[in-house]
């Protein structure tokens, strides 16, 4: 018999390492005391609403850079929160070990998909051949426990935004050079897409936008991004990849003005350069509330266009005025987020992906542990309230009765574009001056209320 080295030994140990001793999967229990925080109340994956289970509705994603490569830094503040699997260095045996946590608590918290940045999970070498091999040995690990634990690969992102080299932006950066590394790397992304079986691939453009005006030309930038789409709609046909492309809005940050600024932005732009068909929409509310628009404004907005194609189930501090990346926790906000994504038919080939940090105050275990299933409750809770909006109909029955007068005579020929400026004017000479009614505001918040 062969005998085996000492390293060898050693990394066959690892593979069998528990990094969460003492914590099980998260059970449901609908009877929980109010001090059991580490239970699901609500979220019973099988149980069925509305012809489909809580799983198949929700799709639950755990994201790979807040949970995984979070230390709890902040602008102001070095690392509070250090984790026991790692031993401070950026080598590949560190990000196998963060690998491998990493889907031991997939398994216990009961989440069946997952989502990275390509320099979240491998180490970035001198040269891009070295970083594409780093990341091809930590993708080879990555298929291995999939299959073991049957988690799914939710979406795929390249960061191109971090490295000093992206300073100006990546595709839209004044520097062709710089563009065209983003490029290859993108190229490898999708590559890594594709051997994963990732059901998506995000882009988001946190340098794609400007500081100041004066430096910038922001019709070639825009020019250059759509070309630069066109590159990666090319190559993902070319491969054979069948994920959705998404892009995700942002207003601001780290750009004073980021061209992706809001779910309708995003859709113009697409519109405007004939890309529309080949994209849909990661949205963020975290970032809709940026942008100055109500938690759930971009959700519905790309939803009544047919572009809403995922989420990132987060939340914010509007107060704080910048990205804080929170778990959601507010029953109103998930049921307004479900109720959108229900009468939409569901999110798949999307998901609810956690783009969310424990605080850096929260630095035990047990903390990521709870956030997570905490958020999950809340999102379960809220797809129980939009179930039971939608099945009851009366607050649809409300709102419709507002638009009425729509369905007939001048105002269905108007929606219809049967109608001439003529006809418009004979009619009011006919019937008088509109006499509008109540928006009834108060009443449709008292209705959500009686849900939630």
């Amino acid at each position: 018999m062969a005998q085996i080295s000492k390293r060898q030994k050693t990394v066959n140990a690892s593979k069998d390492e528990e990094f969460f001793p003492g914590f099980g999967k998260v059970e449901y229990k609908p009877e929980a005391s109010a001090n059991e925080t580490l239970v699901f109340r609500h979220y019973d994956a099988r149980q069925e609403v509305l012809g489909k289970t809580m799983e198949d509705w929700l799709r639950f994603s755990v994201c790979y850079w807040h949970s995984f490569r979070g230390v709890g830094m902040d602008p102001f503040g070095s690392a509070t929160i250090k984790r026991p699997w790692e031993d401070g260095t950026d080598s590949l045996e560190n990000a196998k070990r963060r690998l491998r946590a990493s889907f031991e608590f997939f398994s216990k918290l009961g989440n069946k998909y997952w989502t990275f940045h390509d320099r979240d999970v491998a180490p970035e070498g001198e040269t891009l051949a070295e970083t594409n091999a780093n990341l091809d040995e930590i993708v080879d690990l990555a298929a291995e426990l999939q299959k073991k634990t049957g988690v799914k690969l939710l979406w795929v992102t390249c960061n191109l935004f971090s490295h000093p080299r992206y300073m100006h932006g990546a595709a839209t950066s004044c520097d062709a050079h710089v563009a065209t590394y983003a490029a290859a790397q993108v190229k490898k992304g999708l590559e890594v897409a594709k051997r994963l079986g990732a059901e998506n691939f995000v882009f988001w453009g946190g340098r794609e936008g400007y500081h100041s005006l004066l430096n910038t030309d922001v019709k070639a930038e825009l020019d250059h991004l759509a070309s630069f789409y066109k590159m990666v709609i090319a190559y993902k046909d070319k491969i054979g990849f069948k994920g959705q492309l998404l892009i995700e809005p942002k207003p601001k940050e780290p750009s004073r003005h980021q061209y992706d600024y809001d779910a309708q932005t995003v859709m113009a732009f697409l519109h405007q350069y004939g890309l529309a068909k080949h994209f849909k929409l990661n949205i963020e509310p975290n970032h809709t509330t940026l942008a100055g628009h109500p938690y759930e404004h971009d959700i519905i907005f790309a939803s009544a266009y047919g572009m809403l194609g995922s989420i990132d189930a987060n939340t914010g501090s509007p107060d704080l005025g910048w990205d804080t990346d929170q778990f959601p926790m507010d029953i109103r906000s998930c049921t307004m987020v479900m109720k959108t994504v229900v009468e939409q038919g569901g999110v798949a080939p999307g998901g609810l992906n956690f783009d969310a940090k424990v605080r850096r105050e929260s630095t035990e275990l047990r903390d990521l542990f709870v956030a997570h299933a905490a958020a999950m409750d809340t999102f379960a809770r809220g797809l129980k309230n939009a179930a039971k909006i939608i099945s009851e109909g009366i607050l649809r029955k409300s709102l419709n009765a507002r638009y009425l007068s729509w369905n007939s005579g001048t105002g269905a020929k108007i929606a219809s574009a049967e109608a001439t400026l003529e006809e418009c004017e004979k009619y009011i000479f006919e019937n008088g001056n509109p006499k509008p009614g109540s928006g009834r505001q108060e009443h449709f918040e008292a209705m959500l209320n009686h849900y939630i």
